[in-house]
């Protein structure tokens, strides 16, 4: 495979038959893209997805296109931590390795609501739902390559802060693209100290961020302020599609010369070949992320085990 920052694409992925992998909000966007490209190069992937119909469906068409991995649909509603232990449960409870989970699934600029737990939506599910089923799944990640993570964030992160005192808009007059840019903020503080983390205690799996650029998803469509109309009048036109839109993830996923603690993303942060980058200045506050990650522990009843 090669490893050109210039010219990595979907076509590079590697043999991946044997490869156990967990997509969340696998059947639309770049999420049911990353799912076509595995299962085409043989991976055996876990559709993990809130509606089933859905994800039956996009299950079905991506077999209708051929190739030799497998899939199965499995329910996960990353705004119910009920739903989260659920999936996590049934997972855990086959003793299969997960070579990779790539944490894909997102929500975006929504009108202001809570999920089943009362977390602001957006961080709720876009960050407390993963970190939630990462922190579960983590003792079947693994692999004969160790095991990978993929974080996807986004290009927004750069424009996020994170209020850590009122993280669910509580207390200060919601904004449905500021607590959008918080929550991916929040994933990149999520994956670069959960890589310090395993890190310490020398766990062989990596923890890796990957972003889209700009690209054809259903994000942002779904609310009713004018900045969504104008998502869904301009997601068509858009230059980036889906397939282009899930390789950095992939590569993230897949790519031998990956390290852990990596970003990548279109090499002009919006267009262009999967290539490192260096997150934003707050994304790399390790003060932030460590409160963060405590923060999110208290939430979510949820305490990692390195082992």
């Amino acid at each position: 495979m090669r490893v050109n920052d210039e010219t990595w694409a979907v076509d590079d992925l590697p043999d991946l038959r044997g490869k156990h992998i967990v997509v969340t909000g696998a059947n639309s966007g770049i999420g049911r893209e990353a799912t076509r490209n595995l299962h085409r190069r043989g991976a055996s992937v876990v559709m993990a997805c809130r509606n089933m119909e859905k994800a039956r469906a996009a299950a079905d068409e991506i077999e209708r296109d051929g190739g030799s991995g497998t899939l199965e649909v499995c329910r996960l509603d990353l705004a119910d931590l009920g739903s989260v232990r659920s999936f996590a449960e049934s997972m855990l409870e086959r003793s299969r390795v997960i070579d990779v989970l790539m944490n894909n699934a997102g929500v975006m600029a929504l009108d202001r609501s809570r999920t089943v737990d009362g977390f602001e939506s957006q961080f709720g599910t876009n960050h407390l739902g993963h970190f939630a089923l990462t922190g579960l799944l983590l003792p079947i990640v693994g692999g004969a390559d160790g095991g990978r993570i993929v974080t996807v964030s986004s290009i927004a992160h750069r424009a996020g802060r994170v209020r850590l005192d009122d993280p669910h808009f509580e207390r200060r007059r919601y904004s449905r693209w500021g607590a959008y840019f918080q929550s991916k903020l929040a994933n990149v503080h999520f994956g670069l100290e959960l890589d310090r983390r395993l890190r310490a205690t020398r766990s062989p799996v990596l923890s890796v961020l990957a972003h889209p650029g700009t690209a054809r998803t259903e994000l942002g469509k779904n609310g009713t302020a004018a900045t969504n109309i104008v998502m869904r009048r301009l997601t068509p036109v858009l230059v980036r599609t889906g397939v282009q839109g899930c390789e950095a993830q992939l590569r993230a996923a897949v790519d031998p010369a990956v390290s852990g603690g990596e970003m990548y993303g279109p090499r002009w942060m919006a267009f262009g070949a999967p290539r490192v980058e260096v997150p934003s200045r707050r994304g790399r506050d390790a003060d932030a992320a460590r409160r963060l990650w405590e923060l999110s522990e208290r939430a979510t009843g949820v305490v990692y085990d390195f082992g």
